[in-house]
């Protein structure tokens, strides 16, 4: 009877045990998508193809991509935590650090080697003839710096020119209606102005280093979420190489994405940065570094009074994912 009872007890313990172990083993929460709002530039694109060719996926991050054409109106919405991060270029990602230092750059994803441009009315032939001329930028941001760097060129300053505040989407119907003379945009308004009448009198590819986007995160995202933004990084470098060697597949995906006509995408003049690259523009000793250009437009808004103070710009750069997986 003894030995019936101690059985009885064994069996009974280990059924306990084993539920016990089985009630403890959690299932996997469910991590909510690393949410990413990106603009109108075909350097944001790489993320599209990533989600589409199921790179993220494969490296078990959940991404969600907002598009909207305007990034300047969710600037706020992303510093006030609705997403995670954003694709902007270098000089909005300064002047965004001066009301919100918590943010920080984590991965250069385009460099423009002409893809921006100033397209002007056909009287105009060269930079010299915006002198009392109206110029379309997007001021207050890389725009401003961009066009500033090409008035330079021809031994003009902003003095010179009238600076009229316009999105890159709006300056084809601008230049038409004669608001402005010459305006700062890309591609796929680019085409649009040139069907127009206009052309094209400047490009980035006469700024190297100085237009950049990249990917900035919140720095709560980075501290909570670390893998899944190193993650993220090797899902969009791994699809900016397949856009690179597939040129018409990655462009069919964007078109589709985005439902916009294939033949206004093209990759010409557009450098979609690599790891190794990266790598380098991290490295504050190299002389091409990402602080460089930096200085540039952290000196031009505050010489201009855009901002009064702008974060130390070593915090502002987190290269650690780039490095790979510890």
């Amino acid at each position: 009877m003894f030995k019936l009872f101690r059985y009885v007890s064994i069996f009974l313990i280990t059924a306990c045990l084993l539920f016990a172990c089985n009630a403890s083993v959690p299932t996997e929460l469910k991590r909510s998508p690393l949410k990413i709002v990106f603009g109108s530039f075909i350097g944001e694109y790489p993320g599209i193809i990533a989600q589409e060719k199921g790179f993220f996926k494969a490296q078990k991050v959940d991404v969600e991509l907002i598009y909207k054409r305007y990034t300047q109106l969710e600037q706020a919405n992303f510093s006030a935590g609705k997403y995670d991060g954003v694709s902007l270029s270098l000089g909005s990602f300064i002047i965004l650090s001066a009301t919100n230092p918590d943010i920080q750059g984590v991965l250069v994803i385009d460099e423009s080697t002409g893809a921006d441009v100033v397209v002007a009315q056909s009287q105009i032939k060269t930079v010299t003839d915006l002198k009392g001329k109206k110029l379309g930028a997007n001021l207050g941001g890389f725009s401003e710096v961009f066009v500033t760097e090409m008035l330079k060129s021809a031994n003009l300053t902003s003095d010179d020119v009238k600076l009229v505040k316009l999105e890159a989407l709006e300056i084809p119907q601008r230049l038409k209606n004669n608001v402005i003379q010459a305006g700062h945009t890309w591609q796929p308004y680019l085409s649009e102005a040139i069907k127009l009448g206009g052309h094209i009198l400047f490009t980035s590819k006469q700024t190297p280093g100085l237009i950049l986007d990249m990917i900035i995160f919140r720095n709560d995202t980075i501290r909570d979420r670390p893998e899944d933004i190193r993650r993220f990084v090797r899902g969009w470098l791994q699809a900016a190489a397949y856009w690179k060697a597939n040129v018409q597949e990655g462009n069919a995906i964007v078109s589709k994405a985005l439902k916009i006509p294939s033949n206004t995408l093209s990759l010409e003049g557009v450098n979609l940065t690599d790891l190794a690259e990266n790598q380098k523009l991290f490295q504050s000793n190299n002389p091409n570094s990402i602080y460089k250009a930096a200085k540039i437009y952290a000196d031009f808004f505050i010489r201009s009074g855009n901002v009064t103070r702008i974060p130390e710009l070593k915090s502002l750069f987190n290269s650690s994912f780039l490095n790979p997986p510890s």
